[in-house]
């Protein structure tokens, strides 16, 4: 006969399952509990809280506007009585009473006028004694020009030949001033004869009654072409 196993016999042996099972659902009981408790912290921690917090108060200030002076109006009186229009046609007369002068001595000082002897300096053509050039005469000085001239090559080209004629001052210290081309066959003739002129050494002045005086002379130089 088979042993018959009673029901108490298997819940026994089946304690130990419940037990896992009763705490494994205390278990989760807990969490669920904990958790719910932990969501409820965290909202009431989220929660706002209103706080006021000290503002400290600053003062707005706003620029007033510009206080608007008031104009004063001054008004200008023109006195017509010190100013007196005069017309062109309107003479003015005035009147000098000399008695009050009378006692006084007015000493007028003599108005000195410096004036200054201007000296002309003539150009004499005719003089006491003419001046002289190397103990020679014009024709002296003329050969001496003669003599130092070099004919303009472009004047040659072109077959240009003629006389120059010129005019100087033999000044009263001997120097040659204000050469003149009178005439003139071509510029390049009269510009060689200018220059040649103007290297000239020192002349003996012209003198009238014992004294240097400046003397002009027109002297004509020649330009020849030799065949």
């Amino acid at each position: 006969m088979e042993a018959k196993k009673s029901k108490k016999a298997d819940l026994d042996n089946k304690r130990g399952l419940f037990m896992e099972i009763g705490l494994i659902v205390a278990l989760a009981i807990v969490i669920i509990m904990f958790s719910v408790s932990q969501r409820e912290k965290i909202i009431e921690a989220m929660a706002p809280v209103a706080s006021v917090d000290e503002v400290e108060m600053i003062d707005v200030t706003t620029e007033k506007e510009p206080e608007t002076v008031p104009v004063q109006h001054q008004t200008v009186s023109v006195i017509t009585d010190v100013l007196n229009v005069v017309r062109n046609e309107t003479k003015i007369e005035t009147s000098i009473g000399w008695v009050d002068f009378e006692d006084e001595d007015i000493d007028i000082a003599p108005i000195q006028v410096e004036t200054e002897e201007i000296e002309e300096e003539t150009i004499f053509i005719v003089a006491d004694e003419k001046p002289t050039f190397q103990g020679g005469d014009l024709n002296t000085f003329r050969n001496w020009v003669q003599s130092r001239l070099t004919y303009p090559a472009l004047a040659q080209e072109n077959n240009i030949q003629g006389t120059v004629t010129v005019k100087f001052v033999v000044e009263k210290d001997g120097r040659l001033t204000n050469i003149q081309v009178l005439k003139s066959p071509d510029k390049t003739l009269s510009d060689e004869a200018v220059q040649v002129l103007a290297k000239s050494p020192k002349w003996a002045p012209a003198r009238q009654r014992d004294m240097a005086v400046r003397f002009s002379y027109t002297m004509p130089i020649v330009f020849k072409l030799q065949n």
